[in-house]
């Protein structure tokens, strides 16, 4: 598809959300601009972007890189400003933050936490980062948070699933604006039990780190919940590439359904052999088999080809949320628009996601007055917001876990372009995916005080 198709076809309408800007609270205890790690002394202040521009997740680190360019410039007052039109925060006006031109330094996490700490420890040291962000696995994040915390720097997660990262692993100086498995598992089982029913038995393959640990355990409990028995759980290594030894013994398991808890290249590559394998063609226990990926973007449906066709899963954000569900997801068009004439075509999931944390780290920045992280922590926790395309949206703070809308998805029977490989099947209600702080799901550990560092 053309860059000017996609321009008509991608953006219908922008609008911005009615009402008064939000008044500038005072924090007496956190207002100065020294005495914490990295305060900027200059007129620029550094942000530090880590994403892995290597290993199986590279393709969703990629767009995320995009957008967080996208941002700073936004922030700086270079292009149309995107969301900052429709961000219910009327704080932010392109002068940077708190008149200070926003620079950026990035690092590549590889997908894997050590060079992920070691990265970002960097940024933070060398290069004076303030704030970092970023990431495609949950191993990474639980890492660099734990990192920020250390250092007194505020971590504003980018694409992590793991429930451990606002659960056990939680830390007070980490937020998450991304969904969880939880919410990706109560959003799919009313789903689920209505395309395929309540007596199913499923077969999980399942990443072996923080997020497909949790995930498994999310999805098992909910489809258990509406009847399904789990017939096997097979952990397999975030390295491999190939699957066939892993997707053989489903066949003779049992199992009338197979969940993959993989994703970015590994579920690429684990959907493809077990199509290859003829696992959409069988029948099993009288019923056709079926694939569920609970987690997927359209990156990684691209990437799939005609194999996501009917697959089902969740997504953060959809980029045809506000066309097709109307004003509630105001944002979205703005994004899609910006990103669009900048890059070409649609933003992903993970793109969506850091774009939101450069501008929610800026905003509670400049409606605390300072760059302290105690201030940014006590202007962030409890913020409720809305206009960055997710529909209203909640900080809740008690764990730094945003509340929002999940949309349930399915790849496209027969797409209409690249751009276009999933519909939306459904999005569910916060009320629906929200659960208490002391979930057995998420205990241990505690989100403690914030730490300002130096």
């Amino acid at each position: 598809m053309s860059n000017s198709n996609f321009t008509r076809r991608g953006v219908l309408k922008t609008g911005t959300i009615a009402g008064a800007g939000l008044a500038l609270p005072t924090y007496l205890s956190a207002a100065s601009h020294a005495g914490f790690t990295n305060a900027p002394t200059g007129d620029t202040v550094t942000l530090g972007f880590n994403v892995p521009q290597s290993g199986p997740y590279a393709d969703e680190g990629a767009d995320e890189l995009r957008a967080f360019e996208l941002a700073v410039e936004h922030l700086n007052g270079e292009g149309d400003g995107g969301m900052l039109s429709t961000f219910s925060s009327k704080v932010l006006d392109g002068t940077g933050i708190l008149g200070k031109k926003v620079n950026f330094v990035t690092g590549d996490t590889q997908t894997k936490s050590d060079a992920a700490r070691a990265s970002a420890k960097s940024m933070i040291e060398k290069d004076g980062a303030i704030m970092i962000s970023g990431g495609s696995s949950s191993g990474v994040a639980v890492a660099v948070q734990g990192l920020c915390q250390e250092a007194g720097v505020i971590f504003m997660a980018g694409l992590t699933h793991s429930n451990d990262t606002t659960g056990k692993d939680k830390k007070a100086n980490g937020f998450r604006h991304f969904f969880n498995a939880y919410m990706s598992a109560a959003a799919l089982a009313p789903v689920l039990e209505q395309l395929y029913g309540t007596d199913r038995r499923a077969y999980h393959l399942t990443a072996d780190y923080t997020w497909g640990w949790t995930q498994e355990e999310s999805i098992a409990a909910a489809t258990e919940a509406l009847g399904w028995d789990t017939v096997e759980k097979v952990r397999t290594p975030l390295a491999a590439t190939d699957f066939s030894s892993y997707i053989a013994p489903v066949l003779n398991s049992g199992a009338d359904v197979l969940v993959l808890n993989h994703y970015g290249g590994n579920m690429v590559n684990s959907l493809t052999n077990a199509v290859q394998f003829g696992l959409r063609e069988k029948q099993a226990n009288g019923k056709n088999f079926e694939i569920v990926v609970p987690l997927y973007s359209e990156l990684m449906a691209k990437g799939a080809g005609k194999n996501i066709a009917g697959i089902v899963g969740s997504q953060n954000w959809d980029w045809k949320l506000e066309n097709e569900k109307g004003d509630r997801y105001t944002g979205t068009n703005a994004f899609v628009k910006s990103f669009g004439e900048k890059y070409g075509f649609p933003p992903s999931q993970a793109a969506q996601t850091c774009y939101a944390q450069t501008l929610l780290y800026a905003d509670a920045v400049t409606r605390a007055g300072s760059f302290n992280p105690c201030a940014v922590v006590e202007a962030l926790e409890g913020f409720e917001f809305d206009g960055l395309g997710n529909g209203p949206t909640l900080y809740r703070a008690g764990d730094h876990q945003c509340f929002k809308d999940v949309v349930v998805v399915r790849g496209k029977e027969n797409p209409e372009n690249e751009f276009d490989l999933v519909e939306i099947v459904e999005v569910t209600p916060t009320e629906q995916v929200t659960y208490p702080v002391d979930h057995p799901m998420f205990s241990g550990g505690a989100l403690g005080s914030c730490n300002p560092g130096a």
